[in-house]
């Protein structure tokens, strides 16, 4: 996969947290549900965010934080406009997880690339925020208890925070704070459907 579509659509990125998703050792690409502490959740995130059926969504970024140890949380950051190498199915894209785990956390405020166009750092959810809201980004928080997505802005870089199959822990609340929550209706979705419909929405603008 190595072409890029870019329309006239509004850059957008996605924050996801793996829970219980390992932040280093070893990751079994046979079991990503289980020992993987629902990786299987992460990767199809990936693919939902960034991949079309001929190409790459060029003008769209996915973090995944990487926070159910062992050792200190991890950040892998995929980069639609440079990524190349890689597949759209959970057996690359986690292959790519994979190399990366087996390697030290860099430092919370600085990238290390592990191939084109994926880079990995240390920290969590709230380091995220903190470079989206310093580069301008307006911050959303995927709710079923939120409002329309029709309050997204049209003439900024947007920016989506969701769970795995989690619920947001008290500490992923605290870093939320009262960023706007949006709904895309009352039934809990998985992930991967919500960054497909929130594709859709935007690509209408």
């Amino acid at each position: 996969m190595g072409t890029s579509v870019r329309g006239d659509c509004l850059q957008r990125r996605f924050a996801i947290i793996g829970h219980r998703a390992p932040s280093s050792g070893a990751l079994n690409l046979n079991d990503l549900a289980g020992s993987g502490g629902r990786m299987d959740v992460l990767v199809r995130a990936v693919n939902a965010a960034l991949f079309i059926s001929h190409g790459i969504r060029d003008d769209c970024h996915i973090t995944l934080h990487l926070v159910g140890g062992p050792g200190a949380p991890r950040r892998v950051w995929f980069d639609g406009s440079k990524l190349r190498g890689v597949h759209p199915d959970e057996r690359s894209i986690s292959g790519h997880i994979k190399a990366i785990l087996k390697t030290p956390v860099p430092p919370s405020n600085r990238f290390v690339e592990a191939s084109t166009g994926i880079r990995h750092s240390g920290g969590g959810l709230k380091q995220t925020l903190l470079e989206w809201m310093d580069e301008g980004v307006s911050c959303f928080v995927l709710d079923a208890r939120g409002e329309s997505p029709t309050e997204i802005p049209r003439d900024v870089t947007v920016g989506f925070v969701l769970s795995d199959d989690s619920p947001f822990t008290d500490d992923d609340l605290e870093y939320l704070g009262d960023l706007k929550r949006i709904s895309l209706g009352q039934k809990w979705l998985q992930g991967q459907a919500c960054i497909a419909i929130l594709h859709h929405l935007i690509d209408q603008y």
